[in-house]
């Protein structure tokens, strides 16, 4: 039999704690969930450093990308089979796709991504159409079909009602997280009613839509969504665990442009610091690997590295203030020079982080960033976008909420052994006495 139709012999289950049970029938499926780069995802935490603040936040890539294969299954088996606007041949490769959406994924991936200029998407492309065993797997289905995988995944594939099912402003991807972070958190803000929106999606021309009767669900989504980015992923002390982390990658890195010898050879570090890391290296990296590093690190010579490291190490984290850099320039570069003075490196040690976000907008033309919008299907079948109906997210709709926090070492403040006056200066400008 073609081994795109092939079959198991019997039906895999998967116990999932969001799901209930992730199902696998396809061949092709088991195939790639066998391969070493889907595996590597077991390595790799989905929310990074979130774990130093919700000690239960310890799930991996893997375990989300098995979730949004699984939502994805139930759409294309369950609620858009037989219907005359969905294509039953479009059905392996939007699993696949599902599957392998998050594939290119590095260790605490958003930082690497910063300090090292790096794109997790490229990535996944590179995997799905390099010479790997998911390659392996996605060519015997067909020649071009791991091509049309990558399409999917760089929402470029001609298909887009495949393309809106795990990239859109609700899809599998976002339904999954939502519910898996939040479970693994252990907060509430993070449930809504998926059942519901799964039993009301609709494929329609170039897009899924959501019947209007289901329109209650869908503002739920939108709220959790809204909620978890600034109670979970924008969290002020996980945005501290970042900062550490992102001054280590950068020190490290500067460090080796001085020619400095480090005690262990960073080997895996080697791509990175020079800008030219070929998918043999970067499939080499996962979060064990880099916290090898780190902890070797905390016995270095540099004492800006050592520190960082501990810090990280043992989570002690910097403390952090409300900041403006609009209306606070002015503090924030009397802080610098302070900071000199006290000898406390303000490159390493006084940070600015901000933290952004868009929770809904409807399709604005000629923006960088295409957001599509969603849209309801009306009882007379003519497509209303969801903000014109629902005044709930016509309230959020288009704005953009942006934090804005300022970082520093504490215990550096209060260790009055040299430099007393300064400290006190700093103190006394950051209101810590």
């Amino acid at each position: 039999m073609e081994y795109s139709k092939l079959k198991l012999n019997e039906e895999k289950v998967f116990k999932d704690p969001v799901h209930r049970y992730v199902h696998v029938k396809d061949q092709v499926i088991w195939d790639l969930i066998g391969t070493k780069e889907f595996q590597r995802l077991r390595r790799i935490r989905q929310l990074g450093t979130t774990y130093l603040t919700f000690h239960g936040a310890e799930h991996s890539r893997l375990n989300h990308s098995l979730g949004v294969y699984e939502i994805v299954r139930r759409i294309v088996d369950d609620v858009f089979q037989g219907r005359p606007e969905w294509s039953q041949g479009e059905r392996l490769l939007s699993l696949c796709a599902a599957l392998l959406h998050d594939l290119g994924h590095g260790p605490f991936s958003h930082s690497f991504e910063k300090v090292f200029h790096l794109d997790h998407e490229h990535f996944t492309q590179e995997i799905i159409l390099g010479d790997t065993e998911v390659n392996q797997v996605l060519s015997k289905v067909g020649s071009d079909f791991p091509k049309h995988v990558a399409e999917v995944i760089a929402k470029t594939y001609a298909n887009k009602q495949v393309v809106s099912l795990i990239s859109s402003q609700i899809d599998a991807d976002r339904m999954d997280y939502l519910q898996r972070d939040a479970y693994f958190t252990g907060v509430s803000y993070g449930h809504f009613d998926m059942e519901r929106i799964l039993r009301v999606m609709r494929p329609r021309e170039d897009q899924v839509v959501i019947k209007s009767s289901g329109m209650h669900a869908v503002e739920d989504y939108i709220m959790s969504r809204y909620q978890m980015y600034w109670q979970v992923y924008f969290h002020p002390v996980t945005r501290s665990a970042e900062v550490i982390l992102t001054k280590i990658l950068h020190r490290a890195k500067e460090l080796h442009e001085q020619s400095y010898s480090f005690k262990y050879d960073p080997l895996h570090f080697y791509s990175l610091f020079e800008g030219n890391v070929l998918l043999a290296d970067y499939l080499k990296l996962d979060e064990a690997v880099i916290m090898f590093y780190f902890q070797t690190w905390e016995e270095e010579d540099d004492p800006v590295l050592s520190d960082l490291c501990r810090r990280f190490m043992n989570r002690n984290l910097f403390k952090y203030a409300e900041f403006d850099p609009a209306k606070e320039y002015k503090k924030h570069s009397e802080l610098e020079g302070l900071f000199k003075k006290a000898g406390i490196d303000p490159e390493y040690y006084l940070v600015v982080d901000s933290s952004s976000d868009l929770p809904y907008d409807f399709y604005r033309p000629g923006e960088e960033e295409e957001r599509l919008p969603i849209h309801l299907q009306m009882p007379n079948n003519e497509l209303r976008e969801l903000s014109r109906q629902s005044d709930i997210v016509d309230a959020i709709s288009g704005k953009r909420r942006t934090d804005h926090k300022l970082y520093y070492p504490a215990d550096f403040l209060y260790d009055e052994s040299s430099k007393r006056n300064i400290k006190r200066q700093i103190r006394s400008i950051l209101e810590l006495d």
